[in-house]
C-alpha cells in the first residue's frame, strides 16, 4: 500500500496546491465538501485505507498537525467554540474515498439546535441520550 493509487483523489491531490498544511508523514486540505467553514481534511501520504492501517509515524504526526491546525482555527476565527475530530474506517462508517483520513470539524455556538450526542449522530436515533 506504499504505492500511490491513481485512482485516488487524496493520492491525486499530493503535490498539489490544494494542500494547506504538511508534517513529515501528512499533509492536510480543506473539504470539498465542508460540514462547517474550516472543514479540514489530514491526510497520511502513504496510500493505505484507513486509521487502523497508518502507522505509528502517521498517526503521531496525524494528530500534531490537528493540534496545529486546531490552534490556527482558533486564533483565526474567534467564533469557533470547540471541535469534531473524526474517522470513517469502512464502507459500512460512511466511508466514500479509501484513503485513510482524519475530519477536524471546526463548530461554532448554535451552528446546530442541539449539539449534543456530537459524532453520536452517525445513527440519528442513537444522538439523544
Amino acid at each position: 500500500m506504499n504505492t500511490p493509487d491513481e485512482e485516488c483523489p487524496f493520492c491525486g491531490a499530493i503535490g498539489t496546491d490544494r494542500a494547506t498544511a504538511t508534517l513529515r508523514t501528512v499533509y492536510a486540505i480543506n473539504d470539498r465538501y465542508p460540514v462547517t467553514e474550516g472543514h479540514s481534511l489530514i491526510i497520511p501520504f502513504r496510500h493505505t485505507p484507513d486509521f487502523f492501517t497508518m502507522n505509528s509515524d502517521e498517526r503521531t504526526d496525524a494528530f500534531e498537525l490537528a493540534e496545529w491546525l486546531r490552534e490556527k482555527l482558533l486564533s483565526d476565527d474567534p467564533s469557533v467554540v470547540g471541535l469534531n475530530l473524526g474517522m470513517n474506517c469502512g464502507q459500512a462508517a460512511g466511508q466514500t474515498i479509501m484513503h485513510a483520513h482524519i475530519h477536524l470539524i471546526p463548530r461554532r455556538g448554535g451552528d446546530v439546535l442541539d449539539p449534543r450526542g456530537g459524532v453520536r449522530g452517525v445513527i440519528p436515533e442513537k444522538m439523544k441520550y
